[in-house]
């Protein structure tokens, strides 16, 4: 009987879960058993899911789980250094270069147990089985708005929180946008085609902006590339990783430039591969966007957990791509979880 046990999430403002009540029960039907920690801070009610059939366990346990149990979470771990005996399923961000990769990887080596990464969660072509990627997209091109409004008001953006609903955010942005009583900026996304780039555009069309969309045709070169110097607003939606392009560098902080917001949606400051090296670490929600000049000014907004801004919408589309990913940890078709330990195995060997 595969354990499943689904942790709370310790990062602050994080109210996501990578599976629903309904997902529960068709696992519990498939022959799982399902423990969940309490969380006064999850979107979706513990009550619930202990009405599908899981079994409530204190928050913060999961250290004292059955080593046999798969421990399910999202975001990173306590950064304690304590060795990590079970098998983890999170998004790690240990594979490109990240500064706490490592030390993540060692505890993992030393406690013998193993990150199956969300990330690297792929079908046989290599493409992604389940991403928040739309959600993240959409709500970092809202609070790059954020950030350009405020920017018109003479201030920089203020802190952020979370929405109930996706209605409630646009019908907010919409009336902050309105009170700058400017004409909409120009933005263009890079990764256009993608999930992430798409929910960017989606969400800059509804505050009708107008958008100049890219995708690999168009950086296919290598770059440089002033034309992103000539928009408002650029919303990077490309994942660090070898061979990116830089898309904007330290050159562009004293050019001619109307650009004056970066949206870097992807958010990998501390990667070899950062295609955006204007900045050197993630912003959050108190401080939602890092200034990097000044005349004109630049602001970067960088935060890693963009889709807890809506985390109901996030949360439940995650679930429905996993569940069918899930289903397949007591199966015989057990293939992504094979490449996510194998090349966690790849990695924790190189340390």
């Amino acid at each position: 009987m595969t354990h499943l046990w689904i942790r709370t999430e310790h990062r602050p403002n994080e109210r996501r879960v990578g599976i629903t009540p309904d997902g529960v029960r068709d696992l519990i039907a498939r022959g799982f058993r399902i423990s969940i920690e309490e969380s006064p801070h999850r979107i979706l009610p513990v009550e619930d899911f202990i009405a599908a059939g899981a079994t409530s366990v204190p928050e913060g346990s999961w250290p004292e789980a059955p080593r046999d149990a798969i421990i399910f979470g999202l975001k990173e771990l306590p950064e304690d250094g304590t060795p990590l005996p079970h098998r983890h399923i999170m998004f790690g961000h240990a594979y490109k270069g990240q500064a706490a990769g490592p030390e993540l990887l060692r505890r993992f080596r030393d406690g013998g147990g193993a990150l199956l990464d969300l990330e690297y969660l792929t079908d046989a072509t290599g493409r992604r089985l389940a991403a928040f990627g739309y959600w993240a997209g959409f709500a970092g091109a809202a609070v790059s708005l954020k950030a350009w409004a405020a920017q018109k008001r003479g201030t920089v953006c203020g802190p952020v929180d979370s929405y109930p609903t996706q209605a409630a955010m646009t019908e907010d942005l919409l009336a902050q946008i309105d009170a700058t009583c400017q004409p909409r900026p120009r933005a263009i996304v890079i990764g256009a085609l993608g999930r992430v780039g798409s929910g960017a555009a989606d969400l800059l069309e509804q505050m009708g902006v107008p958008v100049t969309k890219w995708d690999m045709a168009e950086t296919a070169g290598g770059g440089p590339f002033p034309q992103i110097l000539t928009h408002d607003l650029f919303i990077n939606c490309i994942l660090a990783r070898p061979g990116t392009p830089v898309f904007v560098g330290p050159d562009a902080l004293n050019a001619p430039r109307n650009l004056t917001v970066i949206g870097d949606v992807a958010c990998d400051p501390t990667s070899d591969f950062n295609p955006v090296p204007v900045y050197d670490r993630a912003t959050d929600w108190a401080a939602p966007v890092v200034r990097v000049a000044e005349a004109p000014v630049l602001d970067v907004m960088a935060i890693d957990n963009l889709p807890s801004l809506l985390p109901l919408e996030s949360a439940q589309d995650f679930a429905r791509q996993l569940l069918p990913v899930l289903m397949m940890l007591d199966g015989p078709e057990q293939e992504p979880w094979q490449r996510a330990e194998a090349l966690f195995r790849q990695h924790a060997a190189a340390i």
